[in-house]
């Protein structure tokens, strides 16, 4: 049998993909280390031009020892035929064909197979080997058009999962131990607006099943926390922290990307979230085109005012076939640097603080071993360091006493 290995870019999506791609390999042998494999599957990332440029690079590098390379995910959509026609991949496959991928790999002529962009996932996930906790794809795609994003046009518009097929699939991995569950799809707020549902009519339907013991959310978008989602805000299941995706704290900037949302309302909503006990974090897009000065320092001001404890904060990345590619006012890239540096540092005091402000018990599920280190992540999304002599490795553990550090929680146990 041939030996296949799988190399994944991207997010929590991309991971529960290439769980159902393994999940469907029949006729070759999986290997965990690259070296042994005659086949390495690429699961690539084109969010950014650094997402590209790493792909690309990897699957350089496989050239080199003589692999086999095929592609698929996000870059598969806006890459892969650049890499087939230059001869750096076998095949090409787009979403909607990774459950074929045992008769693609069979294939004896080099191909681009890219399907469309309607399909949703027919397989059941029933383990993750090696992992702590379990994600779940809920829906596929997104309809909304910010004008940076390239991702609908390599996901296609939003589309909801049956939600007998994702509760099938928590009900079977929490029968095999798992007890955090990660939603994750391309904008999982979505969900169930193509079915009569929502997504918090889902999530309450999940932490019913026995075994569930804490429900972790990807990225919701402001305007789609409604009277459902706020239903669930006080389940003890439900992760203590929530992630809201901003993209940016100046209203002019949120036009000029076509957002959705509107800095009062969304300070209005993080209020009300901080006093129900939330950790809250967000991603930020610093840099984009038409951010002058005037307007970062808007932003700056306000997100000092944002009760924020995360950030998924990076620079704008021109991608092709989006309006913001072809808007002018560009902003210098050692100046949006700076920029991302400065709102960084803001967050991470903020999330200093909340940790200090914040001395509960926490619930850790521990995650992995660093020699005679435990790491593992609390309630809140906050990171903890655990000194234990015995292995506890994947348990769930409570801890009272522990140390506020500027990185992290530290503790023995």
């Amino acid at each position: 049998m041939k030996k296949v290995y799988f190399k994944t870019f991207g997010c929590r999506t991309n991971i529960y993909d290439t769980q159902i791609m393994m999940q469907n390999l029949k006729d070759f042998e999986l290997v965990k280390n690259e070296d042994e494999a005659d086949i390495v599957v690429v699961n690539s990332c084109t969010v950014t031009n650094g997402a590209d440029v790493s792909a690309r690079g990897y699957i350089n590098a496989q050239n080199r020892k003589g692999k086999k390379v095929f592609v698929g995910g996000c870059g598969a959509l806006s890459k892969g035929k650049e890499l087939f026609d230059k001869g750096k991949v076998f095949g090409v496959f787009g979403h909607s064909e990774k459950e074929k991928l045992n008769t693609l790999l069979k294939k004896e002529d080099r191909f681009v197979q890219i399907g469309d962009l309607k399909s949703l996932d027919k397989s059941v996930v029933e383990d993750y080997l090696g992992k702590s906790k379990a994600f779940i794809k809920i829906q596929e795609g997104c309809s909304f058009r910010c004008s940076y994003c390239i991702i609908p046009y390599v996901r296609g518009d939003a589309r909801s999962q049956d939600e007998s097929l994702i509760l099938e699939q928590i009900e079977k991995l929490a029968s095999h131990g798992f007890g955090e569950f990660v939603l994750t799809g391309t904008n999982i707020g979505s969900y169930g607006k193509d079915k009569g549902s929502s997504l918090g009519r889902l999530v309450q339907n999940i932490g019913k099943i026995r075994g569930v013991r804490r429900v972790r959310l990807g990225s919701i978008e402001p305007v789609q926390i409604d009277e459902s989602f706020r239903e669930i805000l006080k389940e003890p299941w439900l992760e203590r922290h929530l992630h809201i995706a901003l993209q940016h704290t100046s209203e002019k900037m949120l036009k000029i990307m076509r957002r959705r949302n509107m800095v009062k309302d969304d300070l209005e909503l993080f209020y009300e979230l901080e006093s129900l006990g939330f950790a809250l974090g967000t991603d930020f897009i610093v840099g984009h085109p038409g951010e002058s000065e005037e307007l970062w320092s808007e932003a700056i001001e306000k997100i000092r005012e944002f009760p924020l404890t995360h950030i998924h904060s990076f620079t704008y990345s021109k991608r092709d076939g989006t309006p913001s590619a072809k808007m002018r006012d560009v902003v210098n890239g050692s100046i949006a640097k700076k920029r991302l540096k400065e709102l960084n540092g803001i967050i991470a005091e903020k999330n200093y603080n909340f940790r200090l402000k914040n001395r509960v018990p926490l619930e850790v599920l521990v995650e992995d071993r660093r020699g005679d280190t435990y790491m593992g992540y609390d309630q809140f999304y906050n990171k903890v360091a655990i000194k234990s002599k015995t292995d506890i490795t994947k348990e769930w553990i409570s801890i009272g006493e522990y140390d506020v550090q500027k990185d992290d929680n530290r503790a023995e146990f």
